[in-house]
């Protein structure tokens, strides 16, 4: 599922305080998504795809802080590989498949 279908199901999840910015990549750009977030009084920082007839203004300073949330989740995917070691697994090694 793509991410602009899977944003209606995480959109209802949102509080409605304490939220200022929605940081998110081009995959959330559509209209409903940036319409609803302004009625529930959050900005939306979401650049706008390259395909747009008008080009689509966002805080471009703010966008950047989402590298911080990106290295996040890199470093929990990074902890559950060594959690599970997977490369221990007898699954994972091809030269332990091919004996």
């Amino acid at each position: 599922m793509s991410d602009y279908k899977g944003a209606e199901v995480l959109l209802e999840r949102l509080p409605e305080r304490g939220v200022g910015h929605f940081l998110t990549d081009m995959g959330y750009d559509a209209n409903w998504i940036r319409n609803f977030l302004k009625s529930i009084g959050i900005t939306p920082c979401i650049p706008g795809t390259d395909n747009r007839k008008k080009p689509i203004l966002y805080n471009k300073e703010l966008y950047k802080e989402r590298n911080k949330i990106e290295r996040a989740f890199s470093r929990i995917k990074d902890w559950r590989r060594v959690g599970h070691r997977y490369d221990r697994r007898r699954c994972s090694c091809p030269l332990v498949l091919s004996l």
